[in-house]
């Protein structure tokens, strides 16, 4: 029985199911002793047609998850492997979420997926308990917010459910509450979804892949003679959109293992991320990375090494030189998008191409010449609107900082160009002396008053802060 009447502007597509038996398991959501709504993303909700629903459809849905109308009768967990710290496995899988829905976005018609983490014993689960705990839950909501504030390619937490089950973890205080969350998402076809295939020489099941790719997610491309080399070339594009924003956003991913990048180019499956306190290209956010493969200023290589995995399994279907080309064209997209982003979050407009280089390179240097003196979000807070703010940023509290050499280039190099949509500045949030941040020490903060005394105040205070903060950027996702 569906959890829920249809509405006018739901609108179920269920495409994935149509791959068959090759590309996911048909599974069973866990039956949890207790179905607690922490959270819900009325917003997101609304782009999909699902924020009328009731707290207690909400819970049907993404609690015990009973089928959306028209949609998929039943969950699917998704088929891939992938590199882990470059070391190839094969046993990987949903092993504790499964794609729930597929619905189309108000206004883009983007399909997007409804899949969780938490959600029970898959197949896949490698003798691991199929679960979520509630602070993983609370930390993939905060960062997935404030990435969307900033403006970047995320996925968007849509619920989060306590369920009443008490886990045992090694690397944290246990027993610990548990939950299930529910991602709104453009999709979860992961590179390792691809890897899976030409591991098992595939081709027939690898050109259905490319086909649906293309077909689902990049229509444009449907006419193209060799489908493979345009997916591969929009991949490429989208890879280095994604990073150019975590660069500029300060964000550290973690694990940017194959099977935690999606062909859409989307920021997915928060684990051990970061912000940056402040600049340090050497700064991880695993404990577990003792080489720094995945350090801040390793992830332009992490995600360059990521893309050539993805040709490698592509060659068994189309010649590898279109792919290549692909491949050699990132560095340049890569700039292009960086450049892009950096003028996104100083807030201004385009101009020719050497003066925003030159603009982009005065930025990071002023950066690195603050030093553990400034912290990241501030320096953007500060300079938001280029010229425009400099007045603000002369009287806040780093104004000490901006008289150095490096920032009196850079406000020099500001001053040439226009502040992008000004009135922006107006906006309540700069009135203050600092912006939102969201390094650890404030996570672990967050998460203290809901450990001890079950207080999410702190915690859905901070998420409405961000949200003024994205509003007051408008840096949007499109």
């Amino acid at each position: 029985m569906a959890c829920m009447s249809p509405s006018p502007a739901y609108r179920p597509d269920p495409r994935f199911q149509a791959l068959g038996e090759a590309f996911a398991d048909r599974v069973e959501p866990a039956n949890f002793p207790q179905t607690l709504l922490r959270f819900r993303n009325d917003r997101a909700a609304a782009t999909v047609g699902l924020e009328t629903l009731s707290e207690d459809e909400w819970l049907r849905c993404f609690g015990r998850f009973e089928p959306l109308p028209e949609n998929q009768s039943f969950p699917l967990a998704m088929r891939y492997h992938g590199h882990q710290f470059r070391v190839y496995n094969p046993d990987l899988g949903d092993g504790r979420g499964f794609l729930f829905a597929q619905v189309r976005e108000a206004g883009s018609n983007r399909l997007l997926d409804l899949a969780t983490k938490g959600s029970g014993q898959t197949p896949w689960s490698r003798a691991g308990d199929g679960r979520l705990t509630l602070k993983g839950g609370v930390r993939e909501i905060l960062a997935a917010s404030f990435l969307e504030a900033l403006g970047t390619p995320t996925s968007r937490a849509f619920s989060l459910v306590e369920t009443g089950e008490a886990l045992v973890r090694g690397d944290e205080p246990s027993p610990t509450r548990s939950a299930v969350l529910t991602r709104l998402s453009h999709s979860h076809i992961r590179f390792g979804t691809f890897q899976r295939l030409a591991y098992f020489d595939r081709r027939d099941l690898m050109l259905q892949l490319v086909d649906h790719v293309v077909e689902t997610y990049f229509p444009g491309l449907a006419d193209q003679a060799d489908r493979p080399a345009a997916l591969m070339q929009a991949v490429v594009e989208a890879s280095a959109r994604m990073l150019s924003r975590w660069m500029t956003s300060g964000f550290v991913h973690g694990v940017l293992n194959t099977d935690n990048m999606v062909v859409t180019g989307e920021s997915f499956d928060y684990g051990p991320w970061r912000f940056l306190p402040r600049n340090d290209p050497n700064f991880v956010a695993a404990y577990f990375d003792h080489s720094g493969l995945y350090s801040f200023g390793r992830q332009p290589e992490a995600v360059f090494w990521n893309l050539q995995q993805l040709a490698g399994c592509l060659t068994l279907v189309t010649d590898q030189a279109a792919l290549l080309n692909a491949l050699n064209s990132f560095s340049d997209l890569y700039r292009a998008a960086l450049r892009d982003a950096m003028l996104d979050r100083l807030g201004v407009k385009r101009r020719d191409v050497e003066a925003e280089v030159d603009l982009v390179n005065a930025a990071f240097r002023a950066l690195a010449d603050g030093g553990e003196a400034l912290r990241w979000e501030p320096f953007f807070f500060d300079w938001f609107g280029g010229a425009a703010s400099e007045a603000r940023a002369l009287r806040g509290p780093r104004a000490a900082l901006y008289g150095r050499e490096a920032f009196v280039d850079l406000r020099r190099r500001l001053a040439a160009f226009e502040p992008d949509r000004p009135e922006r500045l107006a906006h309540v949030v700069f009135e203050r002396d600092d912006p939102e941040e969201l390094i650890i020490d404030e996570v672990e903060a967050l998460w203290s008053p809901i450990a001890e005394a079950d207080d999410w105040g702190p915690l859905y205070a901070k998420l409405a802060r961000i949200d003024a903060a994205r509003q007051a950027y408008d840096l949007g996702l499109s």
